[in-house]
């Protein structure tokens, strides 16, 4: 909103010029976010814990879990808010990528709050069931796909990182292929949220990534110089992502373990979806593999289990998702969390770094 209103006076005071910068906007969408949580953070919990909306503590988890009963949960709700205040006020949000990556977010954040609502209000511990769940949201994603590649044009050929000649245009499979990556990126954050804190930093540092690759995508300059494909218009992502890293710094502060408030499926859904939705527009979806590692490996720990477990009735994992086989082993859940944390950065640093080796 203040580019659309301060902009086009930049003649009559350059120091509304500023504005025009996407690296400007994004910082300052970052630092809006996080102030309106840091802010609004405590008057929240207090709401929440008033209304009893606790979060729902699994009777066979970790012994070490029992003490988390009576915390608040559905802390995604503020983190929602404070992206949409500040991507109203410093994105072009009348951009067609931004447009629909708002989309995204309320689809899977309403079926995020039928859960939790679920969960919470109803006190039916299974939520959602996932017979109704899933088509949910597969229904969301391949309406953003269809919308992706037709209506808006994104290019159906994918990048294959170290291979900067190759680029295979696979047609009208990459719409199945990019709904795969907005759902099983929103699940994958989703089973990654079981410790205080745990979600948060992988989700700060892949957002950061991508939000340096939504601006290289958005740069033709940039994009043709590190040999990445340019998408028009996706630059502006790059503020989307700041304001949701300042979110999620202002929610770690309040969920750092001992957590004060959860953020439910209301947050970590949607959270994971628009990470699948970024990855597809800038059309670094197999990177996603490497900078959302750890969700990656949440999920796999998550079907090797299920499945080991219905074909030969033995366990691979004490418990998955992953950290609670950790947690079992002995590690205090603070050592889990940080472990997780740094192997969060290495991936994504580890990632960024294939830029200049294609």
């Amino acid at each position: 909103m203040l580019y659309y209103l301060l902009y086009p006076l930049h003649s009559e005071f350059v120091g509304f010029n500023v504005v025009r910068y996407i690296t400007f906007r994004m910082f300052m969408a970052t630092f809006t976010a996080m102030a309106i949580y840091f802010i609004f953070g405590k008057p929240l919990i207090r709401i929440l814990a008033a209304k009893q909306f606790w979060q729902t503590v699994r009777d066979d988890g970790p012994v070490t879990h029992m003490d988390k009963r009576g915390t608040p949960t559905m802390g995604g709700l503020l983190i929602w808010a404070s992206v949409f205040l500040s991507v109203l006020l410093w994105s072009r949000f009348m951009e067609p990528f931004v447009l629909m990556g708002i989309f995204v977010i309320a689809g899977f954040g309403i079926i995020g709050f039928i859960d939790d609502y679920r969960k919470v209000i109803l006190k039916d511990p299974k939520g959602m069931r996932a017979r109704v769940k899933f088509p949910l949201q597969i229904v969301v994603g391949t309406f953003a796909a269809l919308a992706l590649f037709d209506a808006l044009g994104l290019s159906r050929e994918i990048t294959l990182p170290f291979f900067k000649e190759l680029a295979p245009n696979i047609g009208w499979t990459y719409v199945p292929f990019a709904v795969i990556v907005i759902v099983g990126a929103s699940n994958a954050v989703n089973l990654t949220d079981g410790l205080d804190g745990l979600v948060s930093v992988p989700c700060i540092v892949a957002f950061l990534a991508y939000g340096i690759l939504a601006y290289i995508a958005g740069h033709a300059a940039i994009a043709n110089y590190l040999a990445v494909q340019a998408v028009p218009g996706s630059g502006e992502l790059a503020v989307l992502c700041g304001a949701v890293v300042g979110a999620c710094v202002g929610f770690l502060w309040y969920n750092a373990h001992p957590a004060s408030i959860f953020m439910g499926d209301v947050g970590s859904l949607p959270l994971g979806a628009l990470l699948g939705y970024v990855a597809v527009v800038t059309k670094n979806e197999i990177l996603l593999v490497f900078i959302g590692g750890i969700f990656v490996l949440e999920t796999i720990s998550v079907i090797t289990q299920v499945v080991s477990f219905k074909l030969t009735g033995k366990r691979v994992f004490r418990m998955a998702p992953l950290h609670h086989h950790f947690e079992l082993k002995g590690w205090s859940e603070s050592k889990v969390i940080v472990r997780f944390w740094i192997i969060s950065i290495i991936l994504a640093l580890a990632s960024l770094a294939t830029l200049k080796l294609r």
